[in-house]
């Protein structure tokens, strides 16, 4: 299967794609994404583990036996086991999350998919969802798989990242641009009366 270049540059997409070939060697590309959306979720979800990824001071042996207890306790496969052992082994565990989100992107890419990350001020309804995967798919001509995000930060509007391409419609940014575009004026207008 064709990787991109973009993702076989990075770290995390070099390790995403040695583990999606083993995947793909055994048959086992939806069991490895079932185990990285568990893992990914107990990331967002424990401040412990993700302390324990990100920590330098965690120690190659006990990051080993942490991740080996995590992994029985979330019911994962050899295989994502392995995977995440040799992580902590060669000490990348930081780069976890990046390597989901490329794992995610070359098995989306392999079934004709891509993934669209919908980040929301509130969480959308199903009808909401179900509107907007359909808008989406109309634009990239392929299927497309939502994970959706919320941010109340974002006050309203949405936030769509797909691949390289960001579309922003949140009011949070269009405050930030106002309040720009004001700035702008305001510096016009003092620099126009000296």
């Amino acid at each position: 299967m064709e990787i991109s270049a973009g993702i076989q540059a990075s770290l995390a997409g070099r390790y995403a794609s040695a583990l999606f070939e083993l995947a793909a060697e055994k048959g086992n590309v939806t069991a490895v994404e079932n185990d990285l959306e568990k893992v990914d979720a107990a990331l967002r979800e424990s401040t412990d583990f993700r302390a324990l990824t990100t920590n330098p001071e965690v120690s190659r042996d006990a990051a080993k036996k942490a991740i080996w207890g995590v992994s029985a306790l979330l019911g994962i496969s050899e295989l994502t086991q392995n995977f995440l052992g040799t992580l902590a082994q060669n000490r990348r565990l930081a780069e976890l999350p990046s390597m989901i989100r490329a794992f995610n992107t070359i098995a989306a890419a392999q079934r004709g998919e891509v993934t669209a990350e919908v980040t929301s001020a509130h969480a959308l309804t199903d009808s909401q969802i179900a509107s907007l995967k359909d808008r989406l798919t109309a634009r990239e001509g392929r299927t497309v798989k939502l994970k959706t995000n919320v941010d109340p930060d974002l006050l309203g509007g949405l936030v769509v990242t797909i691949g390289s391409t960001r579309i922003d419609g949140s009011i949070k940014t269009r405050l930030n641009s106002l309040a720009n575009v004001m700035k702008k004026a305001d510096g016009k207008t003092a620099v126009g009366k000296g």
